[in-house]
């Protein structure tokens, strides 16, 4: 029965994929994805990730962990398996799986559908499963950590220092993403406002006020959000009070510079623990409403599997289908920010080997089936208003007219009255030139929600999906600037001892201080930027992140390897080989192609003279130069980085001919075996 069972999910998952992907003209229905979906993460996890814990990894339950070996009460502390699950969930669902969909479909539904499916289930649940089992067994070492003790000094700093720019870049995208759904929307700025203060008094409840009824906490903590987002549209009705939260790009990226700061040196216990607690409820209570309403409503999709930009000329951002769709759709189908978690805290909570598969795998596999409702969410939007939102004026035009035409004449059409009357509807001023992905994700799931709960709630709905996706991207945030953080500490200790130091708060202060201030520039550079700044950020972003997913990938590759295990290393080194054939051709169009919404550095020429003959607005003028130089930067950024994944192969490589030969290698750097009998 059991094998009847899977060979009707194989089948029917084998007959919605062949649905999606050959279905051409008439809409389809969200159903085909969804079941699509199900059968095929599924499938995955029964037998695939079964297959590579026990026959690549070689998981051992009579092992004992080092939560269980080094347990202090503190760092190292041997938890529930569904208590981590929950812990790393909440620490790598960040933006990424919202966001990158959303803007991917303006290729259309199918590309980033079959990507985040496939993708997902052979590369980004194994890179985490894999990177979380080889931490566990080597005492919870960081990334960097093990690059360096396994495969040597050259590949393991080229890693650190990859690791350590990479973070920088992808904070700054993320904070770019909320201060683009927050800019000049009243309601959703004092919605976001309102979970810091929300965040500081469960953390104080929990700590000094009822220790221990995290029941309570958590039920007043749920009851203040969905407060605030009410007391938001009240707010946002008085003329006087919503002036005060009316606020600009730059103010809202000085806003989320000073959050940054403050919750890396805050105490853990304080802000950072009780959001990300809190925010595990939104997120899974959020994601499994939304998948019940898509159920529910079966609504049809609106946007085409495959639309005329997948030739490059887009206009949410330059690029053709190959290799862009990857690079954008990122942590929905593989993240290597994932590889900085699995490789943190939650090594040092794992009480038995065999929970990596369901904590590592299972984690990833649920951030992918985020990805699948955003691109639902997106794709059932009326294509001129997708496009509406998320197009910058200096693509489609600065007037509302001047958009819809434009929009209008790509063969998606929509009017400024429709425009006018859906902003009306949620609560806005307007919704043109939203970019950055969360407006348009926002309408999305509100228009599922109103049409499965009560259609007079729209404007509620849709700003209770802003401070869903605002809770997603600051929780990130605060935890990778406290990471990075961790990470400068640790150079910093090269210098000096007390530097190095994690709990002296001269050392929290400046490094917490050169962190902040490496993110917060490009945030700044986004904000400024006429084109919205995602035209510029998120392709970086985008290859940064799987950049880092490669350096993940080696590292688990040459682990394998030196273990004996080369008959498996195909396991991570296939999902490195593509990662690595598409961010290089990535970085090669953003250098070498001469057109400037395409190329970094043909958009740095193109602006350059534009300046010079006075064609320039004297607002763009004053940004202009900044703006020329920092394309620039972010050439020489992709190429630098770019460059390091490729002496991380290369030192990988090394690592498997030595072995090959019989040479000596560096020793392993795993913990040596206690059995379980005899823990601690």
């Amino acid at each position: 029965m059991a094998k009847l069972f899977w060979i009707a999910v194989a089948l029917i998952g084998a007959f919605a994929v062949g649905g999606i992907a050959l279905h051409r003209g008439e809409t389809i229905n969200a159903m085909w994805i969804v079941v699509a979906a199900v059968c095929v993460y599924a499938i995955g996890y029964r037998f695939y990730s079964a297959w590579v814990a026990a026959k690549v990894l070689c998981v051992d339950a009579n092992r004992a962990t080092p939560a269980i070996r080094l347990n202090n009460g503190r760092d190292f502390v041997p938890t529930h398996r569904w208590i981590v699950f929950g812990h790393h969930f909440a620490a790598i669902a960040g933006p990424g799986p919202l966001i990158g969909p959303t803007l991917a479909a303006q290729f259309g539904y199918l590309p980033g559908t079959l990507w985040i499916l496939v993708g997902a289930v052979l590369g980004g649940c194994v890179q985490d499963m894999t990177i979380l089992f080889l931490s566990t067994r080597r005492n919870g070492r960081s990334l960097g950590q093990m690059a360096r003790d396994e495969l040597g000094p050259i590949g393991g700093y080229a890693a650190i220092i990859g690791t350590l720019v990479i973070m920088v870049i992808l904070i700054a995208v993320l904070g770019l993403v909320v201060v683009n759904a927050m800019k000049h929307s009243p309601w959703a700025t004092s919605t976001v406002f309102a979970t810091i203060p929300i965040a500081v008094l469960v953390g104080l409840y929990l700590r000094n006020i009822r220790p221990g009824r995290v029941l309570e906490g958590s039920v007043i903590g749920v009851a203040l959000l969905l407060a605030a987002v009410v007391g938001g549209g009240l707010l946002n009705e008085h003329e006087t009070l919503r002036a005060y939260f009316d606020l600009d790009g730059k103010a809202l990226a000085a806003f989320v510079i000073g959050y940054g700061f403050i919750a890396a040196v805050l105490p853990v216990w304080l802000l950072l623990a009780p959001r990300d607690y809190l925010s595990t409820f939104l997120k899974l209570g959020t994601v499994l409403l939304l998948a019940f309403a898509v159920i529910l409503m079966r609504p049809d999709l609106k946007m085409p599997a495959v639309t005329q930009f997948i030739d490059g000329t887009g206009p949410i951002f330059g690029g053709s289908l190959f290799p862009f769709v990857f690079i954008t759709v990122a942590c929905g189908a593989i993240s290597g920010f994932h590889a900085l978690v699995s490789s943190g805290t939650t090594p040092k909570l794992i009480g038995n080997e065999t929970d990596v598969r369901l904590i590592g795998y299972g984690s990833m596999m649920l951030e992918s089936c985020v990805a699948i409702m955003a691109m639902i969410a997106a794709t059932l939007l009326d294509p001129g208003v997708y496009f509406a939102i998320n197009s910058a004026p200096g693509v489609v035009g600065a007037t509302a007219e001047a958009a819809v035409t434009t929009i209008s004449s790509w063969g998606f059409p929509v009017t400024v009255e429709q425009m006018h009357a859906l902003a009306a509807e949620m609560g806005e001023s307007t919704l043109f030139a939203r970019t950055g992905g969360a407006p348009s994700l926002a309408v999305g799931m509100a228009s599922i929600f109103s049409s499965a709960f009560g259609q007079s709630m729209l404007a509620l709905w849709y700003h209770f999906a802003i401070m869903f996706e605002a809770v997603f991207i600051l929780t990130t945030l605060d935890a990778g600037t406290r990471v990075g953080r961790f990470m400068v500490q640790d150079v910093l200790g090269h210098f000096s001892k007390r530097l190095g130091e994690t709990s002296s708060y001269p050392s929290i202060l400046l490094s917490s201080g050169l962190v902040v201030a490496g993110w917060g520039y490009f945030l700044y550079i986004g904000v400024v930027d006429p084109n919205g700044g995602i035209n510029i950020l998120w392709p970086l972003f985008g290859i940064a992140n799987q950049l880092l997913a490669g350096i993940a990938l080696c590292v688990a590759t040459g682990i394998l390897i030196k273990q004996g295990q080369m008959r498996y290393a195909w396991v991570t080194g296939v999902p490195l080989l593509w990662l690595a054939i598409i961010t290089t051709t990535a970085t090669w169009e953003k250098i070498v192609s001469s057109d400037p919404r395409i190329g970094f550095l043909a958009s740095a020429d193109s602006l350059a003279g534009k300046l010079a003959s006075g064609a320039l607005s004297p607002e763009q003028a004053a940004v202009a130069p900044q703006l020329i130089f920092n394309q620039r930067l972010d050439a020489v950024l992709a190429i630098v980085l770019t460059l390091i994944l490729w002496i991380v192969i290369a030192d990988t490589l090394r690592v498997a001919r030595r072995v090959k030969l019989g040479l000596p290698v560096l020793p392993t750097s795993e913990a040596p075996a206690t059995p379980a009998e005899a823990r601690a």
